[in-house]
């Protein structure tokens, strides 16, 4: 009889259903990026025409903040989406002033790190719904972490509530993208699936890993030919797109099975991280 029963037994999908503030919002949804780097520079492409795509679906659309203190170097062309008459710019003011004409949008470039002031405070232009870092070291990750866990405790305000948190992270030829919940997303009741609240942080779930790689060589490259020995060309624009694929299907489907991917552009392979 038992046996009976469990092979009746219904095994449901795990899946997360995206905030209710991300579907259906009556402002724009606000985006802080961190990072205009290698991949960092693809994915604010990607957020525009993602904008853009939603404006026509009679969405509020996004607003994105690009943070980033670096300028532009004759080692970011060709790998990064920077030209030559933008040398010693600022990348996120490059950036946003080309979105910006180029789209219509009114984006903010902050020439900044994302890091608390010099009193370790938070600063007022950091809360946001989704945040995306594209950070090369991994002290980077456990500070935005560190922010991200005192930025949900604040509640007082009910509008750029933070919800999502999603990291890239790459070596040369391999990379990775975690999609995390800042704190508990409230789900909905279903008969049809097994419903996810809390998606953990890359620095929860990863953290031993983050810390074994942080020996690798980060110092900054003085040409193309030598980043490309540290990160192939075409890395960092195939994890922007697939992504932003994940952010785009929590919009467009309102739910997802996936909180990221493993990628392997070397052999072209590439594992989703289940819930």
């Amino acid at each position: 009889m038992n046996s009976g029963k469990n092979k009746n037994r219904e095994i449901k999908a795990k899946v997360h259903f995206t905030d209710n503030a991300l579907n259906n919002p009556t402002n724009p949804v606000t985006v802080n990026l961190i990072g205009a780097g290698g991949t960092g520079s693809q994915v604010l492409t990607a957020l525009a025409r993602m904008n853009h795509a939603l404006t026509e679906l009679n969405h509020a659309g996004l607003f994105v903040r690009l943070w980033d203190d670096d300028v532009i170097t004759e080692a970011n062309l060709g790998r990064q989406l920077f030209a030559e008459s933008e040398l010693e710019l600022y990348k996120s003011v490059a950036l946003i002033n080309r979105v910006n004409r180029f789209f219509g949008t009114n984006w903010k470039a902050e020439t900044q790190k994302f890091e608390k002031d010099g009193l370790g405070k938070l600063k007022s232009n950091m809360k946001s719904e989704i945040y995306i870092s594209c950070v090369d070291s991994v002290k980077s990750r456990f500070d935005i972490a560190e922010i991200l866990n005192e930025l949900k405790m604040d509640k007082s305000h009910y509008r750029n509530q933070c919800k999502y948190w999603i990291d890239f992270g790459n070596s040369q030829f391999t990379g990775q993208v975690l999609l995390s919940s800042i704190g508990n997303i409230k789900q909905p009741n279903s008969e049809k699936y097994e419903t996810v609240d809390n998606l953990p942080f890359i620095t929860d779930e990863f953290g031993e890993l983050l810390k074994i790689s942080e020996a690798e060589d980060d110092t900054p490259s003085c040409s193309l030919a030598e980043a490309l020995e540290k990160q192939d060309l075409f890395v960092n624009s195939t994890l922007a797109q697939m992504g932003s694929s994940l952010l785009w299907n929590l919009f467009r489907n309102g739910l997802t099975e996936n909180r990221g991917f493993f990628l392997n552009l070397k052999n072209f392979q590439s594992q989703p991280i289940k819930l």
